[in-house]
This record gives structure tokens, C-alpha cells and sequence, in this order.
């Protein structure tokens, strides 16, 4: 599996900057509403010094990292859900994807206009998860009235999306994120049941002084998940090489770029690790959920993994390292088996037996 990150935000926070330097695919950035018509589409491949690593001690031939989707969709206005402004339209794009990064424009620049004309983080965050409420609501009582038709006609499990949807449809009508149901939110794919990643589009400024939100803000998004970057130092950091890279952050006394945190946030957000892979043909991280068994582990590689497993070979990635080779590592015992019960490490590093 990979991270899928859906992008939302107001007109001119930053959403299409971000998107271009995160994901170094040049988008349309003008000044003005709704100029990101289509919605866009960036494959991001996930930074880790493991792997360079592992493919030097097995001499791999290719390094195959894991990887990250950016959806960015047109900027969203009060009314999207009513078929205000574009937005609406693309909200759909959006609807497949593991997390919605929420970005929330804290910057002030005369020369960019808001759409509301007011630099207010407070005021956007309600605007943007309203119209997701909206929508959601919209597909719900859709989704009920034809569940009620499913159970007047005795189909199977009817009973039970009608019971579920009943209790969705108040809190969402209240103007509450729907709750988390498992049953339903593969069928739905609810936007408001997503977790919520928060992206303060701060100033160069701000970012150097650290930055956080307080006072309302604070109250605002309780203990959701944030990132705090600059657009504008994102795109300054997607041209330059590695090395070149972490001068401007040390320089700027920055610890992190913004895809890094994005992407930490959002593994941890969602629960997930990463196992590695090594051999003379490739290494190469694989993204699972954190507390998977070996088994489950095996299906991000192919389903015959899952289904056939009888064991694994399982060495944590520090210590293949230190011992510079497999022989080594089986020499000192640190080369272990593992069976189906085993739940993987982030690190861990596997040969799979089937």
C-alpha cells in the first residue's frame, strides 16, 4: 500500500505552491480564484537513508522507494457544496484517499489576495470543513433513501446500512464530522470520517520563530495532527539538490522540510510503518499498518505472500548493518525466524518464505 493525501483549502492559501514543491510537478499558481481546474495528481517518493544503505551491502541494482499521492483540487469557497465556485465539482477526487490535508493560509501578503479579504486561519478551517460536512451530508441521505428502498425489498444487510446511516446522517445534519464507522466508510469513503492533517502556510519568518498555533486556533484544532511550512521555502528547497538542500535548512535553522513532516504526520496520523527488502536485484520499502503480522506484511509484495507464508527471515535493519552481511548476521544469531503470529518493526528488514 501507499500514502494517498487528498489536498483541500480556500482559494490563495498556498494549496497549488505547496502541491508544486512537494510533489516538483509545475501546476497553474495564479493570483486568483479557482485557477486549478482540473485536479492534480503528484507521486512523491518517500525519503529514507535506509535504503541507500542496504542496496550498497547487498550490491542491489535498483532502489525502489516507497511513495506518497498528492491529490490538490480546485480552492474551495463557502457555498462549494451548493455548486459554489469549483470546488464541489472535484471533491470526488478526493474521496479514495487515506488522509485530507487541510492547508491553512497564516501569512500575510498584501500582494495575494484572500478570498475573503481577511487573514483569518479560524474562520477558513470552518469554511472548508463546513462545505465537507455538506457534502458528506449529500451522499448520506442519497445513500439512506436508497438503503430504505434496499430493506422495504428484504436485501441482505440492508437492515444494518439503514441502522448506521440513521445515526450518521443527525451528526452530520448538526454539522458534525461523521464518526469513524469501519462498516461504512469503505462504501462511503465519508470525507469528514478521514483524518484531518492541518498545513499552516506560515512565512519564511514565522517558520524561523517557531511558529504554533495558539489562543483560538489552538482550541480550534484540539489535538488533530499539524504541519507547520512555507510554501515558499518549499519551492526554494524543490530546486536544489540533496546537499544544497539541508545547507538552506541549517541556515534557516529549520529541522525538517515540509514533505518530510507531511509525510511523518501523516504515517504516524494513519498508523503505518515501513519494512524493507534487499537482494542483488533491488531493495526496496514496503508501507504497511502498524501491528501487522508477518502474513499481512507479505500481501504489500504480492497476495501468494499472505496466503502461502510458512515463515519469515527477519533481521532489524541497524543491526544488518552493523554486522555488514546475512552470513554475519546468522553467524551471531541476530537472523531470526518468525512465524505467522510475528508483528512487524518499522525497520525491520524481511525474507519471506512461501
Amino acid at each position: 500500500m501507499s500514502l494517498k493525501i487528498g489536498i483541500v483549502g480556500l482559494p490563495n492559501v498556498g494549496k497549488s505552491t505547496l502541491f508544486n514543491a512537494l510533489t516538483r510537478k509545475k501546476v497553474d499558481i495564479a493570483n486568483y480564484p479557482f485557477c486549478t481546474i482540473e485536479p492534480n495528481v503528484g507521486v512523491v517518493e518517500v525519503p529514507d537513508e535506509r535504503l541507500a544503505k542496504l542496496a550498497e551491502l547487498s550490491h542491489s541494482k535498483k532502489i525502489v522507494p516507497t511513495v506518497v499521492e498528492f491529490v490538490d483540487i480546485a480552492g474551495l469557497v463557502e457555498g462549494a457544496s451548493e455548486g459554489e465556485g469549483l470546488g464541489n465539482k472535484f471533491l470526488s477526487h478526493i474521496r479514495e484517499t487515506d488522509a485530507i490535508a487541510e492547508v491553512v493560509r497564516v501569512f500575510e501578503d498584501g500582494d495575494i489576495t484572500h478570498v475573503s479579504d481577511n487573514i483569518d486561519p479560524v474562520s477558513d478551517i470552518d469554511v472548508i470543513e463546513y462545505e465537507l460536512i455538506l457534502k458528506d451530508l449529500e451522499v448520506v441521505s442519497k445513500r439512506l433513501e436508497a438503503a430504505q428502498s434496499e430493506l422495504h425489498a428484504r436485501v441482505k444487510g440492508a437492515e444494518e446500512r439503514v441502522s448506521i446511516l440513521e445515526m450518521i446522517e443527525p451528526d452530520l445534519k448538526a454539522g458534525r464530522r461523521a464518526y469513524r464507522d469501519e462498516v461504512m466508510l469503505g462504501e462511503l469513503q465519508l470525507l469528514t470520517a478521514k483524518p484531518i492533517i492541518y498545513i499552516f502556510n506560515c512565512s519564511e519568518k514565522q517558520v524561523q520563530d517557531s511558529w504554533r498555533p495558539t489562543g483560538a486556533l489552538k482550541e480550534k484544532i484540539g489535538a488533530s495532527p499539524y504541519a507547520v511550512v512555507s510554501a515558499k521555502i518549499e519551492s526554494e528547497l524543490s530546486e536544489l539538490p540533496v546537499e544544497e538542500k539541508k545547507e538552506l535548512l541549517e541556515s534557516l535553522g529549520i529541522a525538517q522540510s515540509g514533505l518530510d513532516q507531511l509525510i511523518r504526520v501523516g504515517y504516524e496520523t494513519l498508523g503505518l510503518i515501513t519494512f524493507l527488502t534487499t537482494g542483488e536485484d533491488e531493495t526496496r520499502a514496503w508501507t504497511i499498518p502498524a501491528g501487522s503480522l508477518a502474513p499481512r506484511a507479505g500481501r504489500a509484495i504480492h497476495s501468494d505472500f499472505e496466503e502461502k507464508f510458512i515463515r519469515a527471515e527477519v533481521i532489524a535493519y541497524d543491526k544488518l548493518l552493523e554486522t555488514g552481511s546475512y552470513a554475519r548476521a546468522r553467524e551471531l544469531g541476530l537472523l531470526r525466524i518468525e512465524g505467522k503470529q510475528y508483528p512487524v518493526m518499522d525497520g525491520d528488514v524481511i525474507k519471506f518464505r512461501i
